[in-house]
């Protein structure tokens, strides 16, 4: 148990230390990224600090495995480097007794994680998303970066030259309407007030001070220039997401829902996609008696031709009745398929990410003690490269899966199964026999690759 504790006690302050280094990093990237939107807009420091403490959630979820990573290897390789790992095999610990604490303590993080993405995730993401609607309900001119496009309206592209902090009014407007394809739309203004109707479904623009140009794109002869003193635009705010906010769980997005909740809208959506199947399959019926239903009887040759032409016409609309039915099935059956597959992603996802915090441990003992360096650089390096490994996976498969090529699970768990298979290999070639025998292949590896990335000639000896 004293060598337990103290692997454990090693493994300690740097998880603490890396996890703190990762979450400033996120937190630097997210101000970065966001602070041309979030300073000047009128907002208070309390709604800016709010926002950020809301975006601390899906930055816990990337940071906790890395911190494991960068742990398990500072750990094991500066054991390693005070020759505590080879005192441990001669006292008769293996390897794999040394890895037991930490896959305890990985497996407590694994499971706290879980109930993390289950519980906080979802609730800090649609409070996240409540208080952004509420932001842009408030101030319409929020998503407004001035000298940027901004394209967040379906069928327009507005630019501003100003916004202003403390009201909704612009400066410079610029919007070009492309709602017309027979008209390229182009509208200026000197300045202009933004704001909502009070249902907050439509987005309304008075503009003042301006001119209208009008081209007419079907023959390019028609070329009109309005001046106006005062115009007002109205559409629709469907590209600025201003809805009214709902606590119904099936209004909430999918990174906003448990595993459990999903679950069940899969479950719904399953019951669904077999009475769509049922229908189909009535329809194929239907279109199979109708095509070999046959004519009456005709009275007269003149009466034969007639039926004949009433009953294509006939056949022929029934045809196109059950062609309409059977493609708007299809078309239904594939929005199921595709709504499943995309809420099974994130269920797999729930549980992949947090699993990794074990796979690390896997991969991170070995390398560790192979590596022989305790030092947060080397650990850092060897981290950032698995982690880009892992995260690549993870995003390709989840595209890759949400495209029908490859199934939700193996979509979110390649990752954790290539990297568990290495981490796996590792520990067994390096929990057998003589450490110093088993450090010999990655010596000879290192060395290989250091001559040749100088082009230095190869010793024969050894290879």
């Amino acid at each position: 148990m004293i060598v337990f504790r103290h692997i454990l006690r090693a493994h300690v302050a740097p998880f603490i230390g890396s996890f703190c280094i990762m979450m400033f990093l996120f937190i630097l990237q997210f101000v970065m990224k966001f602070m041309d939107q979030l300073v000047g807009k009128g907002l208070s420091g309390a709604v800016i600090i709010e926002l950020v403490l809301l975006n601390l959630a899906w930055m816990v979820v990337l940071a906790v495995p890395m911190a494991v990573l960068v742990a398990t290897l500072m750990a094991f390789g500066g054991l390693s480097s005070n020759s505590e790992v080879t005192a441990m095999k001669a006292g008769g610990i293996s390897l794999y007794r040394m890895m037991v604490p930490a896959l305890i303590a990985a497996l407590a993080i694994t499971y706290s994680m879980v109930e993390f993405n289950n519980k906080v995730l979802p609730e800090a993401n649609h409070r996240l998303k409540t208080l952004m609607q509420d932001i842009r309900r408030k101030k319409p001119t929020f998503t407004l970066v001035p000298g940027l496009f901004s394209q967040d309206l379906p069928g327009y592209s507005i630019l501003v030259r100003k916004t202003f902090a403390n009201s909704n009014d612009l400066e410079g407007v610029i919007i070009y309407d492309d709602t017309d394809p027979n008209k390229n739309v182009m509208i200026s203004a000197r300045h202009g007030v933004l704001s909502f109707s009070p249902d907050y479904r439509n987005l309304i623009m008075d503009l003042y001070d301006g001119e209208i140009h009008q081209l007419n794109t079907t023959d390019f002869q028609s070329y009109r220039i309005i001046k106006f003193q005062q115009q007002r635009l109205v559409t629709r705010a469907e590209g600025f997401d201003f809805e009214r906010s709902s606590e119904n769980a099936f209004s909430r997005g999918q990174r906003e829902l448990s595993a459990g909740e999903m679950r069940y809208i899969v479950d719904s959506l399953r019951t669904e996609k077999t009475k769509i199947e049922k229908h189909i399959r009535v329809l194929n019926e239907g279109l199979n008696d109708e095509l070999l239903r046959g004519s009456v009887p005709p009275t007269s040759p003149e009466a034969a031709v007639w039926n004949q032409i009433n009953l294509y016409t006939t056949i022929g609309s029934r045809l196109m009745m059950f062609r309409n039915m059977l493609e708007m099935e299809y078309l239904n059956l594939r929005d199921k398929d595709t709504n499943i597959r995309e809420y099974m992603v994130e269920i797999h996802k729930k549980y992949s990410i947090p699993v990794a915090c074990l796979v690390f441990v896997l991969v991170g003992a070995p390398l560790g003690v192979m590596s022989r360096r305790g030092g947060f650089g080397m650990a850092a390096s060897l981290s950032l490269g698995f982690f880009l490994v892992y995260w690549a996976s993870l995003i390709g498969g989840e595209k890759l899966a949400d495209r029908e090529f490859i199934q939700p699970w193996l979509g979110m768990w390649i990752a954790n199964i290539v990297i568990g298979i290495l981490g796996i290999f590792l520990t067994i070639r390096m929990g057998h026999g003589n450490i110093e025998m088993q450090l010999d292949w990655w010596k000879r590896l290192k060395d290989f690759l250091f001559r040749l990335a100088h082009k230095k000639p190869l010793r024969d000896e050894n290879y």
